[in-house]
Parts: C-alpha cells; structure tokens; sequence
C-alpha cells in the first residue's frame, strides 16, 4: 500500500519510517514529530506485509500505545489486530501469567496495587516488630517510596536516604530488613507489586532460554517510545528480547531525559550504539512547534551538555520575538512582574495558551497569591496549591485565631495538634471561649497541659501586641516548629520550603486581616472549575509539563539554589539533568519565552535580601539570543532592549571567543566540575576552560576561581 510518505513526512522522519531491519536509534529533538513518525512507521511496516503478530510496541501509558495503533489503522484504512501495544509492565505481566509455574507460583499469582502493597509492608512491619512505639518511624508510604525508588535505581535504600532523606537515615537498617521481609513475604504468599513485573520478567528469561527463544521468534519487530525515560531493567529486557541484532527501533531524546527520581537513566540512550554495535542513529531536528528564536536559545542550552547527542533543532518559523530574559528587582516583586507580563500576553492569547512554569511546586505560591487578588483564574499541575498545603493550613490556623478567637475551624485545626486534647475536649474549651460553656474547663486544661497554656498565651500577645504579618507568623512558626516536626515526620524539610514563602509574602503586608483574606480566597479556578468554556493560566512544574506546549512561556525563579536546586550545585550528574529540565520547560513555547531572574532573595532568617546568583544556564547564554527588561524602581518592566547583533549562521559559542594562548591562561577551579585546564578567555568575563572527565565547558568567570598563571 503506497502511504505517500514524500507528502507527508519530512526526509529524516521517512528515513526512520522506512528503516525496518536492524537496531535503529532515532534522537527525537523537541516538537520534531516523534508520534507521528512511529504512527507512520506501524503503518507501513504492515503495509508492506510485516506480520501484525510480530509487532511489540511498548510505551509509557496504555492511552499513548493505543492512540498510536488506531492512528496507523486509520492511515491503512484498516485495524492493526495482532499488534500487541501497551507498557512494560502490562507487557511482563502477560508473559508472566502465562509462565508463573516456570517461576515457582505453582498457583499463580496476585498483582497488588499500591495500596494493597502498603497494606502488607505494614503487615509485615508490625508482625516482625520493627519501629514498635516509634511515632517518627517514616509511613508505610513513604516506605514504600524508598523501596520502590531503591528497585527501579537498583541501589541501597541507604543510599537513597543519604541523598534525598537524610533526616531518616537512623532507621537505614531497619528500612533494609523491612524490604528484605517484605519480599520473603510476598514470594511465600504469591504476590507481586509493579516492580516486581520487570525483574521477575528478567528472571524467567534468564533461566529459561527456551522461553526468550520463543518470544525472540514471536516478537520480531520491537518499537519503544520514550527511550530516554526507561530504566536499567527495562534496558536488559530488551537487550535480552531483541538480542544485538534484532529488529528494535527506540525513539526518544537524550535532551529531555528528566525522571532519574523515578529511577530513569539517561545511560540507557547515550550506550545504544555501544550495546548494539551495528546500529543506525537517525536525528529528527526540524521543530514543528516553537519559532527559530526560541530555538537558537534552546540550542545553546544543549551546547553545554557534558553528555549528548549533537543535534541542531531548526523551524520554518524564522520570525518571531527574541526571547526576554526578566530581571524583577526580587523575588518578592518577580510575582507583581510576572502577573503584569501575563495581563500583556493575555492581550495576544487565551489565558489557557499562557503558562508559568517552575522547578519546585512551593515557587508558585507567591504568584498564586497575586492571582487570587487580581481574580485571574489558574489551575496549577504539580505540587499542591499553596492554601491546600495540611502545614500552611496549620500555621494560618493559628494567624485566624489572632484575629478571630471564635474562628471554628481554626481553632479545631490549631488544637489538634496538642497532645491529650481530643474532639470532645476541643469542643468544650470551645464553648466556654464562645461563653456558652463551662466556667473553668479552660483555666483547669491549662494546668494540666502546658502545651494549651503556651498556645493560648501565643495568642493573646500576639493580640496584644498588634504585630505586623510576618512578625507575628514568625512567633507562631517558632511554636510550630516541634508540632511541624512530629506531624510530617517523613517529609517536613522539604514542607520547609512552603512555610519559608509563606513568610517572603507575609513580609509584603502590613495588615494581618488583609494578608489574611488574601490567603483564604476562594481560588477562582475552583469558582469554574465545572465549567468547560471557562479560560484559566496554567501553573505547572517543568516535570508535569513535559509533553505539552503553549503559546507563551514564563519561567520563574531562575537563580541558584531554585533552578537549578540545591541539591544539584553539588553533584555534576544532577545539574547535567537539571540543565535538561531547564531545555524541557524552554521547548514548550511556541512563540513567546520569558526568562524571570530575581535580582535578589528575600531570607526570612535574617529578615532582609540578598543578592541572588542567576542561574549557571542563563549566565552562560550569549547575549544575542536574548533581550532584557529590568525592574525599575516603582516603573515596571524597562522598555525591551534589543539584543545584541547574532553572529553569522549561529555558530557555536567559540564564534564569540577571543583566544589567549593557552600556555598563558593556566588553571582554575569549580566548585562542582574541580580543576581544569582554562583554554580561552571570552570578553567579558567568560573563560573556556577543559575539565577531566567532563570536557570543554563555557563559564563565568565569577564561578572560577582562578590560579596563578590565568588571565
């Protein structure tokens, strides 16, 4: 059947389409047509008289694989049955029931949900007495998470609590012996979690080659998307379904390889061609989504990658604006800034076409704020909302009381938190607050709790005292602190982050009933939330919204410490994905970018502002690429600047190098990359510099520190 693939296609996407035979890796840049490509390739393998029967085609989700299917049937102008389309996991899981014996289920076996998982790890855990009378023993959820997060990364539980949870690293040993009982469990009992789909998989192929045999005869054509999020096991899978020769095509970007915390590994794409020696690399570099500016600065995101593919996206949309790079005077004013850039945009696009978009969930919450008073209605993916937060709930709690010593729900919220005080005893306190209780139940608690006694006094200073917003959230955080702790025993050092925004936005008050009603609006996204025709912004992580596009793009918090996090300036590895991030969040624009970069923090430990440190992305960015507005002082965004002339046919960043000899320039440090050889000076204030185990990079000259010797 003649698909007419010359029409529809570009020359790389007909390439990867027509490359049937073999191991064939396809580096699908952003906005390339990467669906659209594989839809096609199903097609006219089947056209060509490819057996149904011998396509697997694994995905991510069962919808994607299943929208891929009925797309080709829709161009054969016929069903794809035979093809067996779905994830890794739903894929083992049908192997594995047809094989359970060979592994030792003599009467089959049970697939548990994530609940029923966390059921039996308690199960497990009381039955065998570990953390017995332990209230700050993690949750059977969060265990869960660290069990599940050890598999999928095939590392020490140990080793994820020293990186990600080191507040919970005495229970290290006990977490250990919990999974090992865990599994003994669930292997003499006939159950299996979704982990345990792939390694048993990977098991029964190993010790059964009769079996691997039948499948590499059944399965003779192998199709994977969304190469770049797979993980270590899923890699052997089908190293061992395909074998180094075999008919396996895997389409993804190296580029866009962001969910290492679920246990993905960008290695996985960057070894193809070392654990298939003979394949095809294809690049799909024409960008059907985001204007050539957007691009060239995409581009120069990728030009500092340790690691990588060289790929060069490119659009047929020559024109459009140069992206803007934002440098409001704060981050307490970069959510003033922002809105009024939004108010603009709103101009040109429905506000659904308009996205913000952030590293962390808590970077919103000064933005979301702002929109509750201006009455622009968002919805935020990723994170919770700030006033659906339990701890921002618990400290606002405490503020309502303030002014509002009969507030119901408050004080209910407020005194749960206080040992020895249950239901029944908050309600009779209650009443004699209100007047209508017993005389002395109060006076007679607080002699027995002390903790009631100091809560009651917290509140009748601050009532006495009048204290501005962020003075008397700063007295309330102080009590809260131990409460904080033993209630989110699992996760309160990253909760901190929240109640820190809380302060940075109390401290733009100076009225507490008024920062008050402006915490506990009713969001508007909620007022519409039934109604299908209403518009909204969207809020969103980088995470949640990798796949999806709009119109205008504005991303926050570009400094040090937020994008890239904390945790990344210390590990090369984490800031080479953190750089992805920032490249996934940029390609989501299709024709306008905003770069917001604070020019100072605001530290609610010292109660002032700091200079801010922009992020290494943006630094080392040519200013061609970019035009800037600043914030004045109470004038808005500057006038854009035009951004200075591009260099012919945007050439890598050596175009603007003006080389020393290298003899001359000696030796540096970086804090994360170590010592290295300094290559060039950049004018102004650049330097090439080649470090061992990492290569050449670009970078400030303010992150180096220079030896004696270097210019």
């Amino acid at each position: 059947m003649h698909l007419e693939l010359e029409k529809h296609l570009n020359p790389s996407q007909r390439e990867a389409v027509t490359a049937v035979s073999g191991p064939v890796l396809v580096i699908a840049g952003a906005g390339s047509g990467k669906t659209r490509t594989i839809v096609y390739r199903l097609a006219h393998m089947v056209g060509e008289g490819v057996d149904t029967e011998s396509i697997l085609l694994l995905t991510f989700t069962r919808k994607a694989a299943q929208e891929m299917l009925n797309r080709a049937g829709f161009i054969l102008g016929q069903g794809l049955h035979g093809v067996v389309g779905g994830t890794f996991h739903s894929f083992a899981y049908g192997i594995l029931r047809r094989y359970a014996t060979a592994l030792g289920y003599t009467d089959g076996f049970t697939i548990m949900d994530r609940g029923d998982a966390e059921d039996i790890l308690k199960q497990v855990k009381e039955s065998n007495e570990l953390g017995k009378g332990d209230r700050a023993f993690p949750k059977k959820s969060t265990v869960m998470g660290f069990i599940s997060k050890s598999r999928n990364k095939e590392i020490p539980i140990k080793h994820i609590l020293e990186k990600e949870s080191s507040h919970l690293l005495r229970y290290a040993d006990a977490l250990s012996e919990l999974f090992d009982r865990y599994q003994a469990f669930k292997l003499k009992h006939g159950l299996m979690d979704y982990d345990d789909l792939l390694f048993n998989l990977e098991k029964l192929l190993l010790e059964h080659p009769d079996i691997l045999d039948f499948l590499r005869l059944r399965y003779q054509h192998l199709m994977v998307d969304e190469y770049q999020d797979t993980n270590l096991v899923q890699g052997r899978l089908l190293k061992l379904l395909a074998g180094q020769a075999g008919n396996l095509m895997v389409v993804g970007d190296d580029a866009q390889s962001i969910y290492s915390f679920r246990g993905a590994t960008v290695s996985n794409i960057l070894r193809f061609r070392e654990d298939y020696p003979n394949s095809r690399i294809i690049k799909l570099e024409q960008n059907y989504r985001s204007v050539q500016p957007i691009l060239r600065l995409s581009n120069q995101i990728l030009a500092g990658a340790r690691d990588k593919y060289e790929k060069h996206l490119f659009s047929a949309r020559e024109d459009g604006d140069t992206p803007e790079l934002i440098r409001p005077l704060s981050d307490l004013s970069q959510a003033r800034v922002v809105l009024d850039r939004i108010k603009e945009l709103a101009r040109d696009y429905p506000l659904h076409e308009i996205a913000v978009l952030f590293r962390s969930g808590f970077q919103s919450y000064p933005l979301e704020v702002a929109l509750n008073r201006e009455g622009l209605a968002y919805r935020k993916f990723g994170g919770l909302k700030f006033t659906e937060a339990a701890h921002i709930k618990d400290v606002l709690a405490h503020l309502r009381l303030v002014l509002k010593p009969t507030d119901l729900p408050a004080w209910q919220r407020a005194v749960s938190l206080i040992g020895g005080i249950g239901p029944k005893s908050s309600q009779n306190l209650y009443q004699e607050l209100c007047g209508s209780g017993k005389s002395g139940a109060l006076r007679h608690t607080c002699a027995k709790n002390p903790q009631l006694k100091s809560f009651l006094d917290l509140l009748s200073s601050l009532r006495q005292n009048s204290a501005s917003p962020y003075a008397a959230l700063q007295q309330v955080l102080e009590y809260y602190q131990p409460f904080f702790k033993e209630k989110y025993p699992d996760d309160y050092p990253r909760r901190q982050a929240g109640l820190d925004q809380l302060s940075q936005i109390a401290a733009g008050y100076e009225n507490l009933d008024v920062f008050l009603s402006e915490m506990t609006l009713e969001n508007p996204d909620q007022l519409g939330q039934n109604d299908p025709l209403q518009d909204y912004l969207v809020l969103s992580t980088v995470h949640s919204a990798k796949g999806l596009e709009w119109s205008a793009v504005l991303i926050i918090d570009l400094v040090e410490e937020r994008f890239p996090s904390r945790h990344a300036l210390v590990d090369a590895d984490n800031m080479e994905e953190e750089r992805r991030l920032f490249y996934v969040a940029c390609t989501r624009a299709k024709d306008y970018l905003g770069l917001s970069v604070p020019e100072s923090l605001y530290n609610r430990y010292q109660n002032r502002s700091e200079p801010a440190v922009p992020s290494p992305f943006v630094e080392e960015m040519p200013r061609h690429v970019v035009q800037e507005r600043k914030e004045g002082f109470g004038e808005g965004l500057s006038q854009k600047a035009a951004p200075e002339p591009s260099p012919r046919k945007e050439q890598p960043d050596r175009r603007e190098e003006q080389r020393g000899r290298p003899s001359q320039l000696g030796y540096c440090r970086h804090r994360i990359f170590g010592r290295g050889k300094v290559v060039s000076f950049i004018p102004p204030n650049k330097y090439q510099v080649n470090f061992p185990g990492f290569g050449l990079k670009v970078i400030l000259g303010d992150y180096l520190q220079l030896e004696n010797g270097s210019e």
